[in-house]
C-alpha cells in the first residue's frame, strides 16, 4: 500500500512537472535576468562586487552561487574530449532551435528607445506606433533612456512537443 501510494505521488509529480510554467524574464531597467520554473526553481544572473558575473540558483530549500568566469586551479586540468567521425548537421540543429523559440509565448514586450540621434528616433516613431498595436508596447523618446522588458512562458510540455513534431 505505502509504495503504492509513493508511485502516485511520484507520478503526480511528474505531471506537476510538465504543465508548470516555465519563464523567462529580461528586464534591463530593474537588471533582472532569470529563468524560473514556478514553484521549484529559479536561476539568475546578477553582478557581483569582486566577480564580474555570478549565477544564483534557488531551488526549494537551498540557495547556491556560480561563478562561470572564475579561473580554475592550476591543478585542475580539464578533460580532453575525442571527436567522433560523424559530422554534425547545423541546419538541423538550426531548425530544432527555431522550433523550440517558436513554443515560448511573449508575456509582456515593452521597448523604449532612444538612438540618440533625432533623425533616427523620428523614423523610427511610425514603425513603432504600427507594432505597438499588435505586438507590445513600443516607444521612442527623445531623453536617453533605453529599456527593454520581455517576458517569455513556455510549458516543458510544448517544447517536448517541438522536439517530437519536428
Amino acid at each position: 500500500m505505502l509504495w503504492a501510494v509513493f508511485g502516485i505521488l511520484i507520478f503526480l509529480f511528474m505531471l506537476y512537472l510538465l504543465f508548470v510554467p516555465l519563464d523567462i524574464v529580461i528586464n534591463i531597467d530593474k537588471n533582472q535576468y532569470f529563468v524560473r520554473i514556478l514553484g521549484l526553481a529559479k536561476v539568475a544572473l546578477e553582478g557581483h562586487e569582486k566577480e564580474f558575473l555570478r549565477i544564483k540558483l534557488n531551488t526549494l530549500f537551498t540557495r547556491f552561487y556560480f561563478y562561470p568566469l572564475r579561473k580554475k586551479k592550476k591543478g585542475q586540468k580539464k578533460k580532453i574530449e575525442t571527436k567522433s567521425g560523424k559530422k554534425r548537421n547545423y541546419k538541423s540543429n538550426f531548425k530544432r532551435a527555431l522550433q523550440v523559440i517558436k513554443s515560448f509565448k511573449v508575456k509582456k514586450l515593452i521597448l523604449d528607445l532612444d538612438t540618440g540621434n533625432c533623425i533616427q528616433n523620428a523614423k523610427l516613431y511610425p514603425a513603432f506606433t504600427f507594432l505597438n498595436h499588435h505586438i507590445g508596447i513600443f516607444q521612442v523618446n527623445f531623453e536617453g533612456r533605453v529599456n527593454v522588458v520581455l517576458h517569455l512562458q513556455s510549458r516543458p510540455i510544448n517544447i517536448i512537443k517541438s522536439f517530437i513534431n519536428y
